[in-house]
């Protein structure tokens, strides 16, 4: 399950619980089956389906086909208060549009660094057209939340304004040092080797393949939680890995737990869920220096942190934490201890309080806006009565 989904599923808990009314507007999983789906619910709350195609390299990943004015006529029926966009690009854009011809006011989350993708999917010469859509996503929202310093800074130097830091929270009752398991590490590493472990999509952008320079790592074990359309690649580049597949709920909990080490290679993250569930599970972590994790990892104390490409300097944190058991245990401690009060219900209080602030910002663009246009049709009539004043 992808970091937008997971945050999303959270988040539809909480309002549930607060008792709000919810409706998720989401791609089908084809062209024609959006109407077979229009009883479906999650966590208590309406479905809508738009039709949608899948993602070339990716099919599993839906992308929104339609036009606005399907968009349109759904909020004009249901009339929210608030649109939230979960990681906006094409059904995202399109809803930011017909929100802003209703003047509802909509909070983007800017969860995905697209535009980075461009190259590892095979469209180097696409990057600077997906930052463009991505400026006018984020610059026509009400309030756009990012989850990192990197991200703040990021949109902020492409002109982007109305930004506020939301992260994420951790479940810490499923993510917990009392989730290792022995008979799984046995299983695992019959011979007492140290876990290296990776838990994300199995996908280009997560740049999996990079941990091949850990293959010969003595006393050592790589461990590949996930799935994806780079699974059998990766599965030749890396021999001696144990490919766990698809894990969640305690399951999930349980496999992370009984890592010694979890390393996450992606250079396109903007907040890297997996590293706080790690944290949280109580493994040290050694991760990208650039990002989300730039926020996370508290390097020498959680985790080690390296730069974009040093794949000598990843091999070398990792050696330094197989090798020396009181930094492993001394950085696992750490790191669940630094996300004790980070808990969903936090953070999504905190998000509650985002759509109170959009709700107030949009209402004052609507009046300004109001002001603006009666100055100008104030203008319009001087410039018709000016001549007969003349006279």
């Amino acid at each position: 399950m992808n970091g937008v989904t997971n945050s999303v599923l959270h988040v539809l808990a909480h309002l549930r619980r607060r008792g709000d009314e919810v409706t998720v507007i989401a791609p089908a999983s084809g062209l024609w089956d959006a109407g077979g789906e229009a009883h479906e619910h999650c966590e208590g709350f309406p479905v809508v389906r738009v039709p949608s195609l899948p993602f070339p390299d990716y099919p599993k990943v839906r992308v929104a086909a339609g036009f606005v004015p399907r968009i349109l006529h759904l909020l004009e029926e249901l009339r929210p208060d608030v649109v939230h966009l979960a990681s906006p690009f094409v059904l995202g854009w399109r809803a930011i549009q017909a929100a802003r011809t209703l003047g509802i006011p909509t909070v983007s989350v800017y969860q995905t660094e697209v535009p980075t993708y461009a190259a590892r999917y095979r469209l180097p010469w696409a990057e600077e057209l997906l930052w463009q859509h991505v400026d006018r996503m984020h610059t026509s929202s009400t309030l756009t939340l990012v989850p990192s310093r990197f991200c703040k800074d990021q949109l902020r130097r492409r002109g982007i304004r109305r930004l506020k830091t939301w992260r994420r929270g951790v479940d810490l009752r499923r993510f917990s040092p009392g989730r290792r398991n022995e008979a799984l590490r046995r299983s695992l590493a019959p011979q007492g080797e140290r876990l290296i472990g990776f838990v994300g999509r199995l996908a280009a952008e997560k740049q999996v393949e990079d941990l091949a320079a850990l293959n010969d790592l003595p006393d050592s074990r790589l461990v590949i939680i996930g799935t994806g359309p780079a699974e059998e690649q990766l599965r030749r580049r890396l021999p001696g890995a144990h490919f766990a597949g698809f894990r969640s709920g305690d399951d999930l909990g349980r496999h992370v737990a009984s890592l010694d080490i979890f390393v996450h290679p992606g250079e396109a993250e903007t907040f890297c869920q997996t590293i706080q569930e790690a944290m949280a599970a109580g493994v040290p972590v050694v991760a990208v220096g650039r990002g989300g994790p730039l926020d996370l990892v508290d390097e020498g104390r959680t985790g080690w942190l390296y730069q974009p490409g040093d794949l000598g300097r990843m091999r070398s944190a990792v050696e330094h934490l197989v090798t020396d058991d009181d930094a492993r245990r001394r950085f696992g401690q750490a790191g669940a201890q630094a996300v004790q009060g980070r808990t969903w219900e936090a953070i999504c209080n905190q998000l509650v309080g985002h759509y109170a602030r959009a709700i107030d910002v949009n209402e004052r663009i609507l009046r300004m806006q109001a002001k603006d246009f009666i100055r100008q049709q104030s203008r319009l009539a001087g410039m018709v009565t000016d001549p007969f004043d003349l006279a």
